[in-house]
């Protein structure tokens, strides 16, 4: 009996987080809500400036649950960001925390209010942040779909189309797609500094037997499942990146060539002593609570403050319901 107890315990400890970050967002939509008529006719920057600092307060949130919560321990390797830059940011996919590792990085710069995604069309149906979600970029996953070592017919069929195309095989990535790296690179290009090249590992993702397992899910990595993020970060500038699709199809597979040696590495290494971490020095980035604890307080003391009025509940309800309704109704216009 109390060895349930404790058991049922240890896997309710994502609960707390996920029902603080669910919780507060028809807070935040109608603070951005509020925002955007109240900017309605001020020039553009004002607006952006105020739903950046938004954003980030939302963001930070975020980040105390997948850092300060969970206490996971951010190795960083490579080109260490130091300054805020204007970048496209390339990396593997394997997780639903994926994004939060563009998070991590971003707020390490000063610059977690201008992240913004490439997702999957299906994920612009979320509701409340669907709407909101689909019209970002920068972040971009080129395989398309996450790796999960578990689903071989879509490996096999990843190596496959390489093979066909003449391209070198991966192992433990898939075969990325140019479309939308290359529309983002010539959208931008003209205030883009760099693109920043990320590979991200979790630690605890090899199995008795030493093969590869599915990474952590939010839930999994929420219960203090994941000890370590391992990410190594190579800045490209942009003028050592190929202009034209074609060429550019050739330089992106060659960067994901990079991306599987390092993996292989990381995973397969012959050398004990060599497994489970990028070659190269590595630095233990810690995130203070000073960056996050405050928008944990904000949103939670504005949250409860709504919910303890029968107004405020009404508002609460409404927001999600017509929130979402009227963001489905923006992404099906806009499709």
């Amino acid at each position: 009996m109390l060895l349930s107890l404790v058991l049922h315990m240890y896997s309710m400890r994502c609960v707390l987080p996920a029902a603080v970050l669910l919780g507060s967002a028809p807070t935040y939509v109608l603070a951005w809500g509020a925002w955007r008529l109240l900017s309605a006719f001020l020039p553009s920057r004002f607006y952006q400036a105020v739903d950046d600092r938004l954003y980030c307060i939302y963001q930070s949130m975020v980040l105390f649950f997948f850092e300060n919560y969970t206490g996971v321990q951010i190795l960083l390797y490579g080109d260490l960001p130091k300054n805020k830059e204007n970048i496209i940011y390339l990396a593997n996919h394997q997780s639903t925390v994926d994004w939060i590792i563009a998070d991590i990085l971003a707020i390490r710069q000063n610059a977690l209010g201008h992240v913004r995604y490439v997702l999957k069309d299906g994920l612009k149906w979320l509701p409340l942040y669907g709407c909101y979600f689909s019209q970002m970029y920068l972040v971009i996953f080129p395989e398309g779909t996450r790796y999960n070592p578990e689903l071989t017919k879509v490996i096999s069929a990843s190596q496959t189309f390489a093979a066909q195309e003449g391209l070198p095989v991966l192992k433990h990535v898939l075969t990325p797609r140019v479309k939308a790296t290359h529309v983002a690179f010539d959208t931008m290009k003209s205030y883009l500094d760099a693109i920043y090249d990320v590979t991200v590992a979790f630690e605890g993702t090899m199995d008795d037997k030493g093969q590869r397992k599915e990474a952590p899910s939010m839930a999994e990595f929420l219960c203090k499942e994941c000890p370590k993020i391992h990410i190594h970060i190579d800045r490209i500038d942009k003028k050592d990146v190929p202009e034209e699709q074609v060429y550019m199809r050739r330089w992106l597979h060659e960067r994901f060539e990079i991306k599987d040696k390092l993996l292989i590495e990381f995973y397969d290494s012959l050398d004990p002593e060599r497994r489970n971490k990028f070659p190269g020095k590595s630095v233990n980035s810690k995130l203070s609570l000073k960056k996050t604890l405050p928008s944990l307080l904000i949103l939670s003391s504005l949250t409860a403050g709504m919910l303890m009025t029968e107004a405020g509940r009404k508002l609460y309800v409404k927001t999600w319901i017509y929130g979402t309704l009227i963001g489905c109704l923006w992404v099906s216009i806009k499709a």
